[in-house]
């Protein structure tokens, strides 16, 4: 958790000090897990999501970004369409923090100069940092490792946002984080000399999606776009 905080505060760091036109504001919406337990739909918030955001704009294009966001990973066996699942009965609640930062690209000119109405499509991509207990399963009964680790993945994230104000800006998108780890749902014991008790498809990893909307706020004097 400790970890998950100092990367924030030192990627936001050159961002509150440089900045000419930024934006602060929220994050809500849900959450849901996919993995070796539970349903594996794509989109299907079972969880709330809430968390903050930061946005320094770099060009009418561009972006960079950085986000908290605070949720519970769930999963559950009965919920999935798979009937092996079904008759297991797997099932977790994981309360995690994300943290991530990248660049965002707009489709159209989201210049924050013009006054006028603004909206555009975007696409952001970066890096993110999960931190989530670590469990595994024995005897069907889920049992606590009383540790934590850190997923390391990378955010695909499809979004619209729109200028409500001259200060204020409302998005909505939908992200997926394809993680590097296949320990988010416990199928994966964190100690090694667990890994008896390993089980699911070892050829993939966990991903998790945040379904939700943004409302930011931006100050700052007008901005000299950049070259980078």
């Amino acid at each position: 958790m400790k970890n998950a905080c100092f990367i924030l505060l030192f990627l936001l760091g050159p961002v509150l000090g440089h900045a000419q036109i930024y934006e602060i504001g929220v994050f809500g919406g849900g959450s849901n897990f996919i993995g070796d337990v539970g349903s594996t739909t794509f989109i299907a918030p079972k969880k709330i999501a809430v968390g903050g955001l930061v946005r320094w704009n770099r060009s009418p294009r561009h972006s960079y970004r950085a986000s908290l966001i605070y949720t519970t990973m769930f999963g559950n066996d009965h919920l999935s369409s798979d009937p092996k699942r079904e008759i297991r009965g797997y099932n977790f609640n994981a309360r995690s923090l994300e943290v991530s930062a990248g660049i965002e690209f707009t489709f159209l000119d989201f210049d924050l100069h013009r006054r006028s109405f603004n909206f555009s499509p975007y696409l952001y991509t970066g890096v993110s940092l999960l931190n989530h207990p670590n469990f595994y399963y024995s005897n069907n009964r889920l049992i606590s490792e009383k540790t934590r680790s850190n997923a390391y993945g990378i955010p695909i994230a499809l979004g619209l946002k729109v200028t409500l104000t001259e200060h204020i800006i409302f998005g909505m998108e939908i992200a997926a984080r394809y993680t590097f780890s296949d320990e988010i749902d416990g199928s994966v014991p964190d100690n090694e000399d667990l890994n008896f008790l390993k089980f699911g498809n070892f050829n993939n990893t966990d991903w998790y999606v945040f379904s939700g909307f943004t409302l930011t706020y931006t100050f700052g004097r007008n901005p000299c776009f950049c070259s980078y």
